[in-house]
């Protein structure tokens, strides 16, 4: 395997940890796996897949669940995910 196939994988077992950290109510601990999944990715000159963007907050690193620390509505078009450290990020949806 090639460095890039163990950065991906990488990528994809830190975004489930932090999935799993909010889950049991360490926010902190899913914050640092987030930000390592970062780091990875900007080593390797890769992007973060998609649903892991969508999921995590660009001010404050923390990956967000609807209902515990995101807001989620619907606004012309557009998903408005709002974190609460205020940060608002806006997907497309047709």
């Amino acid at each position: 395997m090639d460095e890039e196939t163990i950065a991906r994988e990488r990528i994809e077992r830190l975004q489930s940890m932090a999935r799993e950290a909010v889950r049991e109510g360490h926010e902190e601990r899913a914050r640092e796996y987030v930000r390592r999944a970062r780091r990875i990715a900007e080593r390797q000159r890769l992007r973060l897949p998609r649903t892991f963007v969508h999921s995590i907050c660009r001010a404050c690193d923390a990956y967000l669940v609807p209902g515990r620390n995101a807001r989620v509505r619907t606004q012309s078009g557009h998903v408005v995910v709002t974190c609460d450290c205020g940060v608002q990020s806006r997907h497309p949806y047709s």
